[in-house]
């Protein structure tokens, strides 16, 4: 017989947080361990006191209930962290487990990182997110066993500090559906195959938690808001047999199942027919299930969440309040939550003091979800006492509308006069001949992807040229001094197609946004894209439009320094809005085309002054794919009209190149190929090439370079390693077409790594070239 807690769920809760820290302490205890600066004692202390800060934040904000509060930490991502506590290790790694049979936190950045030998787990984006997980690999071979406590440490901790969290792990059947065959497995082997395996490691953990004393605990299943390649019956079966499995442990919490990112629709009912406690369900984003749907429900407490986490603009609580009334009416117990983890926006708005006031007040920051969640679990119990709230937030969102700039008569009229020729360029074979006239580049011609290591010099420079202690002019001199040096560099190394380096970017969407209408930036608003790795999401709250160049004075200095190819750099109008946070009030498509009339702009200017090669990234194209296939093609057909529309007002003889990474890109080969991109740039190092199965059975027919070598990892590649790679590719994509370059820019990278990598690719091409022409003699 089940033994469990009692204890309600709380009425007021957050799917998740914001875990990197407020001031990024965690990222900066992590790097600090990586280089060798703290011991392990250091960093989980660190850790420790960042868990607790978070906590105690959240009980001042209103939730004090027990489990209100998500242990939703992580020291690099959750899917890692499900692996590690499964200890599910591929074998090629060899024994990470230590003699007590547990994965410590060598062993988990082993997997995160790699080793010199063996490249880290493959990395790929978390839903409709910016947000990358380390992607498990299981096949026959893989063990399972509970290889890690750390999941009850931080609950135990916690509750020593009169804080009752709620423990949170993804769910068995999103880590298995998100999960890889291994090398091992044998042809059509599905991970999920391997559910009786991980379910008891499952059982172990739920158990350890309940006799540390924890009430509940939320287990993640957002694969079942996403059509999936494995048939929906036997997803179906699987999570009817997870959760039959969990729910009858001999002792456990009360388990929450969360479904965030789009509407659970055909798995609720399954899910409603298990014998778990609550239910999560992302009731912003999908819409409010029929009453019968929720009938199966019984005395489960639904989660609503009914406050945006994945966005920062305030919600409309009148809006919410209407579908919280709509669920309460279907549903018994109700409990109000965000619709996902607000790990995705960042900790306080009220930090931003730099922001106008009028902006300020239409967005909702972590801090601000968190008031709005309880505001509005208290109109569940007394509609009154919310009532000042609601109107308020009315009130903010009607002004919104009518602001000066939200809407601009110059910028509509230039969207209302396109015509469907200023979405096409000439033919491809048209454009190949004039470029090759005009470059006059070898086979596998070698280039970067755009960015150089980004120093402390260049940070400091930039930090003191926006306190005043540093002078533009002064500034300006030692970003060129910069771009001289990576021209040099690149020079030296033997590269075709160069790069500037990009050192006066601090970002490659902020930098845009700073120099773009319609945007602002904040100067707190951290979120975690991957392990330490944080990024600053603009604002994207009006009309877009360009007053002046962005980026043509940078690109024509570096190419007066070569007599070689010069790339311009521009990032393209998906990949702003996916790494912005983008206005609400009209469609994805709109916006986009207006910030792909900027970007056209850029590109005529850039042509002006003699650049011949322009490189437009799009690495969050796949990013943005809606969760469900019927609306895939709306989505596919706007956002490739948009670099179409940046694109095609230039020459034959420009190349436009564009780059895409960690993108699952058979998916949206269609869409890749829809580009027209006369070259395309992408991530195929960590998935050992991958990519050129898909590229060969499209019959893609540009320039293509599958990278070759993985920069989200310090590991330098070798020169065998980079030539079997190109090896491979050669295989797969005629040679004529192929281009050799890094999976991604190399901002994140220190020099002597980037150096020495990047002279084993010029030495690993120069030996596949010379093999191409002893075999065409």
């Amino acid at each position: 017989m089940t033994e469990q807690n009692t204890t309600p769920f709380p009425a007021a809760s957050l799917l998740g947080y914001p875990r990197i820290g407020r001031r990024r302490e965690l990222k900066k205890a992590i790097e600090a361990y990586w280089a060798g600066k703290i011991d392990a004692d250091a960093l989980d202390a660190a850790a420790k006191g960042i868990q607790l800060t978070i906590a105690k934040r959240l009980q001042e904000l209103g939730l004090t209930e027990a489990a209100a509060v998500p242990g939703t930490f992580s020291y690099y991502d959750q899917v890692l962290d499900a692996t590690a506590h499964l200890g599910a290790v591929p074998a090629r790694f060899g024994k990470l487990l230590n003699a007590e049979g547990q994965l410590d936190i060598d062993g988990y950045f082993t997997l995160a990182r790699g080793t010199k030998d063996q490249q880290p787990l493959e990395m790929t984006k978390w839903f409709d997110t910016n947000y990358h997980y380390l992607v498990p690999e299981i096949g026959p071979e893989t063990k399972f066993t509970l290889a890690s406590n750390r999941i009850v440490e931080e609950f135990e901790f916690a509750l020593a500090n009169g804080i009752e969290t709620r423990p949170y792990i993804v769910g068995p059947v999103t880590y298995l559906l998100l999960s890889k065959a291994s090398d091992e497995a044998p042809a059509g082997f599905a991970p999920l195959s391997r559910l009786e395996d991980v379910l008891p490691v499952y059982v172990q953990l739920l158990e350890k938690l309940a006799a540390a004393g924890a009430s509940w605990i939320q287990l993640d299943e957002p694969a079942l808001v996403v059509d999936q390649d494995t048939p929906a019956a036997e997803i179906e079966a699987a999570v009817a047999r997870a959760y039959e499995v969990l729910s009858g442990a001999a002792k456990r919490p009360q388990i929450l199942v969360s479904t965030p990112y789009g509407a659970l629709d055909g798995q609720l009912g399954t899910l409603a027919a298990t014998n778990i406690d609550a239910l999560h369900i992302d009731a912003f984003k999908g819409a409010v299930p029929s009453a019968a749907a929720l009938a199966g429900l019984g005395n489960k407490t639904l989660v609503a969440g009914v406050v945006d986490g994945h966005n920062i603009w305030r919600n409309d609580l009148a809006v919410a309040a209407a579908k919280l009334d709509e669920l309460k009416a279907a549903a018994g117990r109700i409990a109000v939550s965000t619709s996902t983890s607000t790990q995705h926006v960042p900790h306080d708005v009220t930090e931003e003091g730099q922001l106008s006031d009028e902006l300020r007040s239409w967005l909702a920051f972590a801090d601000q979800k968190a008031v709005e969640v309880k505001t509005l679990a208290s109109y569940l119990a007394d509609p009154a006492s919310a009532k000042a709230a609601i109107d308020e937030a009315s009130a903010v969102i009607a002004a919104r509308a009518t602001a000066e700039g939200v809407r601009r008569d110059d910028v509509r009229a230039r969207i209302g006069a396109l015509t469907p020729a200023d979405f096409s360029r000439s033919a491809y074979a048209v454009r190949e001949a004039a470029q090759e006239a005009a470059l006059h580049l070898p086979p596998l011609p070698t280039t970067t992807i755009g960015s150089f290591p980004q120093t402390s010099e260049i940070r400091s420079a930039r930090a003191r040229n926006n306190k005043g202690d540093l002078t533009n002019e002064q500034y300006e001199q030692l970003m060129k001094d910069e771009i001289k040096r990576v021209v040099e560099l690149q020079e030296e190394l033997g590269y075709d197609v160069l790069v500037h380096g990009e050192p006066e970017r601090n970002d490659m969407v902020q930098y845009f946004a700073e120099n773009l209408e319609g945007f602002d930036v904040t100067v707190h608003g951290w979120v975690q894209s991957y392990g330490s790795r944080c990024t600053r999401p603009s604002i994207l709250w009006g009309d877009v439009t360009r007053s002046a160049p962005i980026t043509v004075a940078w690109a024509e200095y570096a190419q007066s320094l070569t007599s070689k190819p010069m790339k311009g750099m521009l990032t393209g109008p998906v990949t702003i809005l996916a790494w912005s946070f983008v206005r609400d009030d009209q469609p994805l498509g709109e916006t986009a085309n207006q910030v792909g009339l900027a970007l056209r702009d850029e590109i005529a200017d850039l042509e002006a002054a003699g650049i011949k090669v322009i490189q437009v990234d799009e690495p969050a194209l796949r990013e943005l794919l809606p969760l469900r296939k019927a609306d895939h093609a709306t989505y596919l057909k706007w956002s490739v009209d948009s670099f179409r529309l940046a694109t095609a007002g230039a020459a034959d003889a420009t190349q436009i190149h564009t780059h895409l990474c960690y993108s699952e890109f058979g998916v949206i080969i269609d869409a890749i190929d829809g580009l027209d991109a006369d070259v395309t740039s992408i991530e195929a190092a960590r998935s050992r090439m991958e990519v050129v199965h898909d590229l060969e059975a499209h019959h893609f027919g540009r320039g293509v370079g599958p990278g070759v070598y993985d920069i989200h990892s310090p590991r330098v590649p070798g020169e065998a390693e980079v030539t079997e790679l190109l090896a491979t590719a050669v295989k797969h994509v005629p040679s004529r077409q192929l281009w050799v370059n890094p999976d991604c820019g190399l901002k994140t990278r220190g020099y002597a790594e980037t150096e020495e990598s990047l002279r084993n690719l010029v030495k690993a091409t120069k030996t596949v070239r010379a093999g191409l022409l002893e075999s065409a003699k």
